[in-house]
């Protein structure tokens, strides 16, 4: 068994389990997803482990508000208790005790990332320092231009390769073929790293049956967004919706 396997703090004996698996109806989630929100939500404000920007008290620099959810489920013994992730990074990192890993870790010392960014800044300082000198260098620096853009196009194709998504029959689909498949000619950015394809990976992968699922935002939201802190949220139509179609094969 896996030690993320997080056991209610509140009685949850009178609460009725889902007879299929759900999603958010509506604005509400199932009640046993409101409650392993809640303890979550007090996790997180009472916790001392590490340190986020989420905007709610009075903390100076750029505000991060992130998206957060829980996943009910049960394990081979049958007892009922849930996991749960965060979208993206936390902290400036991917890993947190109390939250299951990303799908594939792009963050780890000397990973194909961190390198491939090194060479992008490269390559920007060269732009940078031809635009700074008094000739005239429109040629050179449109090479540079070129060459950046083919770096950036060849290390994202390189990310998309390392995510892989499983369902309850344990099929592996890539990312690349789940989005082709949507009618997608690349992903999107940041596809596979939303909290939900994360529970729902970590489920499968421990054999930990997925009963319902929510997802809610903690802290203050970007200028360009409207996300409410503590509202619950339906998983992203452009990034999970493809994902999800895939790992929900075979639950009701």
């Amino acid at each position: 068994m896996t030690n993320l396997f997080i056991n209610f703090v509140q009685a949850i004996d009178k609460v009725a389990l889902p007879t299929k698996f759900m999603l958010l109806q509506g604005d509400e989630p199932h009640p046993l997803c409101l409650i392993a929100a809640e303890e979550l939500q007090n996790y997180l404000q009472n916790q001392t482990e590490w340190d986020h920007n989420f905007g709610l008290n009075d903390e100076t620099g750029v505000v991060i508000g992130k998206m957060f959810g829980v996943l009910i489920v049960q394990n081979s013994k049958k007892e009922i208790g849930y996991l749960a992730a965060f979208s993206g990074k936390l902290a400036g990192t991917n890993n947190h005790s109390k939250f299951v890993p990303p799908i594939f870790d792009l963050l780890t010392a000397n990973s194909f990332l961190n390198k491939g960014m090194e060479e992008l800044n490269t390559i920007n300082a060269e732009i940078k320092e031809l635009k700074a000198e008094q000739t005239l260098n429109k040629e050179q620096i449109d090479q540079f231009k070129i060459k950046r853009k083919q770096h950036s196009i060849a290390l994202q194709n390189k990310i998309f390769d390392q995510y892989y998504f499983l369902n309850q029959a344990g099929e592996e689909k890539s990312l690349k073929d789940i989005f082709s498949k949507a009618g997608y000619r690349n992903p999107p950015a940041g596809a596979g790293e939303c909290a939900g394809p994360k529970l729902l990976q970590y489920a499968f992968q421990y054999q930990l049956k997925p009963l319902a699922l929510t997802e809610f935002w903690w802290g203050l939201s970007p200028k360009s967004a409207t996300w409410k802190h503590k509202k619950f949220y339906a998983c992203c139509k452009e990034k999970c919706e493809p994902i999800l179609a895939h790992m929900l094969v075979g639950l009701e």
